[in-house]
């Protein structure tokens, strides 16, 4: 076979020497409560920018409640699910 860019090489094949090869699922996930905390933070980081001084349009004023809803809606959502043992 031609040595191409592309083509698969025995030195591309290289994986890390000792390095354990793992998977994303694998490793120790985030802290849960802190990602909850951010998430309604955040929301209501949102909501304070729909009411400041300037003036905002109804588009951006549909944005901004549209995405603070989602983040407590994910929230509420993630809660249910651990609750109900759908979640590990």
């Amino acid at each position: 076979m031609p040595d191409l860019p592309g083509f698969d090489r025995e030195e591309d094949r290289k994986v890390a020497g000792s390095e354990p090869v793992t998977s994303p699922d694998q490793h120790k996930p985030g802290n849960r409560k802190a990602g909850r905390i951010g998430a309604i933070l955040s929301a209501a980081a949102l909501v304070a920018m729909m009411f400041n001084n300037n003036e905002v349009s109804g588009t951006a004023k549909l944005w901004l409640g549209g995405i603070a809803a989602f983040l407590v809606a994910a929230v509420i959502g993630d809660a249910v699910l651990r609750r109900n043992g759908l979640r590990s």
